[in-house]
């Protein structure tokens, strides 16, 4: 199921510069580039003249010109000029879709422009303040389907089997028994587990050695139809996590996940530091380790989607560690029919 009427990110803003970049969103083709005053644009990656990819061309003064027979398309999607011709048909242009930057986000509209109310966008302010949280990001292709991706992570159950040497651990029990509280949001859902005196997972000690057992927290929110707000960390076993000091592990992470396919997507994450948040050389060690962990889920999912093209879905059965999985994607079906009530 792919929301089109919703904001999805479609690029770190410092990825987008006056080269145009191809991306597939919501199996639409779209370039995305700045003009030269800096401005972000998304158009159809196709010239209306011969079908050329746009993201073939040139940014200049006046737009994007096609590099295939010189048509230059203002930012608006129109065609502005036609090299050898003084009259423009009308018909000479390419979609134009809403973007907006925010958080550092580039956030797209595929579906109908009209309905996109910017309103919608998540806030993640996080991504703003480099003294409190300075955080790295960065985004990964995945073969698999995007709510795939969501389902996984907010079943925090497959951390002791796919995770044992990274953000799981090597105590299985320890997530099983988790003192979990699940919400419905009006947009989501809302996660939290608690896991008190358990033994720190590697990541976290390689992050900040503890010496003995610690208490763990995870938060999860939700947000329809494909982002999910994480807030992880630890304290030594008894500590109030409000008031304890060092040591103590402190994270946050965004995930965004933006269909391309029915079947890939593109994981935009980015991982905070706030524990030691004046070291830039601790918020690149949570960065590395996190990406073990995201290359270790990238497998599996892949895998994954592999059998369900091949098996189908409706054979699966669920679990009891399945229940946010289920609220999650009753929340995107609300959306859908809430943006598309007709379909």
């Amino acid at each position: 199921m792919i929301v089109n009427n919703a904001w999805y990110v479609a690029a770190w803003g410092d990825e987008i510069t006056e080269n145009p970049t191809p991306r597939r969103i919501c199996n639409e083709p779209v370039v995305l580039y700045r003009t030269l005053d800096g401005q972000a644009v998304a158009l159809q990656d196709s010239c209306c003249h011969r079908g050329a990819p746009l993201s073939l061309g040139t940014v200049i003064e006046k737009g994007i010109r096609c590099n295939y027979h010189g048509l230059i398309f203002g930012s608006d999607g129109a065609c502005v000029e036609v090299p050898n011709q003084d009259m423009i048909p009308k018909k000479a242009r390419v979609r134009n879709y809403p973007l907006v930057e925010k958080d550092q986000m580039l956030w797209i509209w595929i579906g109908d422009a009209e309905k996109a109310d910017e309103k919608m966008i998540p806030d993640y302010p996080f991504h703003n303040d480099a003294v409190n949280w300075p955080h790295i990001h960065d985004m990964m292709p995945v073969k698999c389907h995007y709510l795939m991706l969501v389902d996984n992570l907010l079943d925090a159950t497959h951390l002791a089997y796919v995770h044992p040497e990274s953000v799981g651990g090597s105590a299985p029990s320890v997530h099983m028994v988790a003192k979990n509280a699940l919400d419905a949001t009006d947009n989501g859902i809302t996660l939290s587990r608690e896991m008190s005196n358990a033994p720190p997972p590697p990541v976290y000690n390689n992050c900040v050695p503890f010496p003995g057992m610690i208490d763990r927290w995870q938060e999860f929110e939700f947000i329809a139809p494909s982002f999910v707000i994480q807030y992880s960390g630890g304290v030594q076993n008894g500590e109030d996590r409000k008031t304890a000091g060092a040591p103590r592990f402190d994270m946050r992470i965004w995930h965004a996940l933006t269909p391309e396919t029915d079947t890939s997507c593109f994981y935009f994450w980015s991982t905070s530091n706030g524990h030691e948040t004046d070291n830039p050389a601790a918020t690149k060690k949570i960065d590395s380790e996190i990406r073990k962990a995201l290359a270790e889920d990238k497998v599996m999912v892949e895998a994954q989607q592999l059998r369900i093209n091949e098996f189908g879905e409706e054979w699966l059965v669920d679990n009891k560690a399945d229940a946010p999985r289920v609220m999650a994607r009753r929340a995107v079906s609300r959306l859908q029919q809430k943006q598309n009530p007709e379909a």
